[in-house]
């Protein structure tokens, strides 16, 4: 299990790698707001975890496991930010905001209960997807439909 602050810079990679097809430290940081330094020890603690593969001024790939935690990571986002948006009506800028710091602050079980909840409420209950964080069901849908509301 990574800590709440190796998850961003996990999911950074990610969106850097689906962005511009490389993952580079400089551009880490420069999104992030930090040092190299704080970069390079991340990217140490992730290889550690399995989560990425990388040698000494080498390519950062994100391993099968790494980008399937940073999509949980991002599809808790979503649910967040879905249910702040559309159930609860808040500004868009604000519940970007606080979606992202109301995610790294609750459980699995909690992002699937809401992600339940955020489906019965905008009504997606006849697409048949049993919410899953853990199995990756649901994405699609619940962009589809947030797109349809807007």
């Amino acid at each position: 299990m990574v800590s709440k602050a190796l998850e961003e810079y996990l999911k950074t990679m990610y969106i850097l790698k689906k962005q511009n097809n490389n993952i580079r430290v400089t551009d880490i940081a420069e999104k992030m707001n930090c040092t190299k330094a704080s970069v390079n020890k991340a990217i140490y603690n992730l290889k550690d975890n399995g989560l990425l593969n990388y040698e000494s001024y080498g390519t950062i790939e994100l391993t099968k496991e790494g980008e399937n935690l940073a999509k949980k990571i991002l599809e808790a986002y979503d649910i967040v930010y879905l249910f702040l948006k559309d159930v609860l009506n808040i500004d868009e800028e604000k519940a970007k905001q606080e979606a992202e710091n109301i995610k790294s602050a609750i459980t699995d079980e909690t992002v699937n209960k809401l992600a339940k909840y955020v489906h019965k409420v905008l009504d997606l209950s006849s697409l048949d997807c049993d919410y899953d964080i853990n199995k990756e069901k649901c994405r699609c849908c619940a962009r589809r439909t947030n797109k349809q509301i807007k």
